[in-house]
Order: structure tokens, then sequence, then C-alpha cells
């Protein structure tokens, strides 16, 4: 995709598309995710991302899905024996379709061809009506001291690392930086396991500081970002995103940079009920 022309909503659907037909010819073999990605011109980072979004689920389970309702209209409408099945769309065994198709379905695929009032539901998907405050907005440098944290986003200890940044300030009497704390998520919880994400739980600092121990120094780069403000529990932060990537970027005919997204948080947690807690979400965009 070219810089010069604006990401229209059409083009990311049409991209998306292109990577559906794919999965739905080629059931039958390995799916590499990163030959879709490719066939997306999505960056690999924002690939999974984007898909989630216009697909309401991951790529991996849309492609489980997608393989498992093939199952189902074969074992509905065709009389092949159920291995033959199994092997057509992708499937070792009979065995790991039948794991697969409980887990969706919660009858096994004998079960289902012998019993064909069953009603297969379709997974929702999330799309609320977001009132989001949003704008373009160039950000300059910023100069940031930071603790690398690795593991799942929803457990790491942000208050006490928070703490540890602020204490780090104490000792070595350094000018106050932005209360607000600023955090970088590198990597994507669909692709990612969640033992390797990495977060950067940084302060923003108004001069250069000598790193010490785990507390880091770094500069971010200048650069324009889609910027949301969003009001609410944190838990709801997911949907939140999969709106954003599905509905607001496109709309605002953003093209992505290749570069993590960020959260600042304008309020303290310990001290604001969850329905009023601000964050700003920081999308990187040409």
């Amino acid at each position: 995709m070219e810089h010069s022309k604006k990401t229209t909503r059409e083009e990311y659907q049409k991209c998306v598309n292109a990577v559906v037909d794919y999965i739905n010819l080629h059931l039958g073999e390995e799916i590499d995710l990163k030959s879709l990605a490719k066939i997306s011109h999505f960056s690999p980072f924002y690939f999974h991302r984007i898909m989630k979004a216009f697909l309401g689920e991951p790529i991996g389970t849309f492609i489980v899905r997608t393989r498992t309702e093939a199952a189902a209209r074969l074992l509905r409408y065709s009389d092949l024996p159920i291995a033959d099945i199994a092997y057509r769309i992708g499937y070792s065994s009979p065995s790991s379709l039948s794991k697969i198709f409980k887990q969706f379905y919660g009858i096994s695929p004998i079960e289902y061809r012998n019993n064909k009032k069953f009603v297969i539901m379709k997974p929702a998907i999330i799309r609320p009506n977001l009132e989001l405050k949003k704008e373009i907005r160039e950000v300059p440098a910023r100069n940031v001291i930071y603790i690398r944290l690795f593991g799942d986003y929803k457990l790491n200890d942000y208050g006490g690392t928070w703490m540890r940044l602020f204490q780090f300030i104490k000792e070595e009497k350094l000018p106050m930086g932005d209360m607000s704390p600023y955090c970088i998520y590198h990597d994507d919880p669909k692709v990612t396991p969640a033992d390797k994400l990495r977060t950067d739980v940084c302060m923003v600092m108004p001069a250069a500081v000598t790193p010490k121990s785990d507390i880091g120094f770094k500069q971010l780069p200048a650069g324009r970002y889609a910027v949301f403000t969003y009001k609410g529990s944190y838990e709801h932060l997911q949907s939140v995103y999969d709106t954003i990537y599905s509905k607001f970027l496109p709309e605002m005919e953003c093209t992505l940079r290749d570069e993590p997204s960020a959260e600042r948080y304008l309020n303290d947690p310990c001290e604001t009920k969850p329905e009023d807690l601000l964050t700003e979400i920081y999308i990187p965009v040409e």
C-alpha cells in the first residue's frame, strides 16, 4: 500500500477479504500466518489487530472456526466418512477434528451428523457504539525513564513498578517527571505468548537521565499519533482497541506505522471509580 494513498475502510476491507478468501480456498493445507500477513499488505505487527477488529476474533480462532464450520456443513449435507471430512479440512485425524468440534459446538461430529436439528451459534462480535475523543497529534521527542516488564498485560504490577520509578527520582534527587504514567506495549497478545509480552512502564522526564540497574533511559522519537481518550474501566480496553482498529482508524483514513502503541493514564486507579478512569491511547500513524 502506498503511503501517499489514504487508507479507507474499503481498502482495509478489501485486504481482509483477500485473506479470508485465501483461507477458504486452502482449508485442507497448512495455513501460515506470515504468508497471510503478506497477502494482506498490512505490516505483521498490525495484521493480527486489524484482522481481529474486522473478523471479531483473532485470525487463528477464525481459521479454526472456518475449518470447523466447513466440517459441520459436510457432516450435514454430505455422506462423506468423518475421517475424509477431517482430512479434507486440514485435520490429520478424526480424533483431532472431534476434539475441536466438541469445543466449538458441545457435541461430537457423529452426534451432529445424527442430529440435524442442532443449531450452531455464531460467536458475538463486539462493536459497541463507543464515544471516544479522537485527534491526530504530532508528539515531540520525549525523554523517559522506564522499567521493562515481561508477562501478561493484565497481571503486571503497574502500581508497584511506577512506585519504583518514583523512588528512583527521590533517591537520585531528580526533577519530577510527568505524573501520568506512560506504558508502551511492544507485543500483540493475540500472537505473542503471555509470558513473553513486553511492557515498558515509563515516566516522561524534563531532561536526559543516567540509567541505573533495571531502570533504563531512552528517548522516544517524535512522531504522529492518532490519540484516543477513553473514559471507563480498564477491563473493557480490549473492545476499545477492537473498535479503534475496525472503525475509527479506517474512518480517519489513517495508515499505521509499524511501531508499538502506548497508553497514558490520566488519573489514579487507586483513587478513581473504574467508570471514571481516563486513558489516552496512542496509535502511531503515517
